[in-house]
């Protein structure tokens, strides 16, 4: 049984687009989400991807949690967390409000945005404090409706002062409580179904597999150059995105 419904081909499109985003989660240490939430919106409804990819994010989680305890810098952790707390249920409220069309069009805009500011490489010239960790936390959770929560927090790290070990490991450890709190708000609003859970059943082999090969290739190679490929990426398959829901 294929979930939502879809064609083997397109399961094939979706498989191939877990395991490429998953590789780039593995390698850079964001991006998972984004990806693939943003390939699926050319193939179906992205709305059904999204407690998914959560869910599965969870579960990879344990497989790098080893690897980072010592790096992940737990203030920014959760500070960043404390306003994700009331941005999450904000944003699955807005989420549930509009058409699949609005949805697509609003998640394609937003990663695109994302990706720019990523690209633009602009870096804060004084200490950014608590607040401001507290108001892009509020920020990201709200983004995280539409399961793209990480994408403000990447922003936000790649403008301060913070060693590529430390970004890649306090993203994970902040994407998992991200992700803890979102999953049973978006089962309360009706997106966790059975469906989503077979999903993840297919899903987390091919997840797996690919964080495994991006932990490898960050340990042999420069995750900048990488990073600059996979915001690349991330615009090209947003503006696919714009172009469908508009046309």
């Amino acid at each position: 049984m294929i979930p939502f419904d879809l064609s083997p081909l397109t399961a094939a499109y979706m498989a191939v687009a877990l395991f490429g985003a998953a590789w780039v989660r593995g390698y850079s240490g964001f991006g998972l989400s984004a990806l693939v939430i943003s390939a699926a919106s050319l193939v179906m409804n992205p709305l059904l991807v999204v407690p998914v990819v959560l869910i599965s994010d969870i579960a990879l989680t344990v497989q790098q949690g080893r690897g980072i305890r010592d790096e992940i810098d737990w203030r920014r952790t959760l500070t960043l967390f404390a306003g994700a707390l009331v941005g999450v249920p904000l944003g699955i409220y807005a989420l549930t409000q509009i058409s699949v069309d609005s949805a697509r069009a609003l998640i394609a805009a937003f990663i695109l945005t994302m990706s720019l500011a990523l690209l633009a490489g602009f870096h804060f010239t004084r200490q950014i404090g608590d607040k401001s960790h507290v108001a892009v936390g509020l920020f990201s959770g709200i983004a995280n409706g539409a399961g793209v929560g990480g994408l403000p927090v990447a922003v936000f790290f790649a403008a301060l002062p913070v060693g590529a070990a430390t970004f890649r490991a306090t993203l994970i450890a902040y994407f998992t409580l991200l992700d803890l709190w979102s999953v049973p708000l978006l089962w309360r609003a009706g997106l966790v179904t059975r469906e989503t859970l077979l999903a993840c059943v297919y899903a987390l082999p091919l997840l797996i597999g690919g964080i495994h090969f991006g932990n490898r290739a960050f340990r042999r190679t420069e995750p900048p150059n990488f990073r600059r490929f996979a915001i690349g990426l991330l615009m090209s398959l947003s503006i696919l995105g714009l172009l469908k829901s508009v046309i």
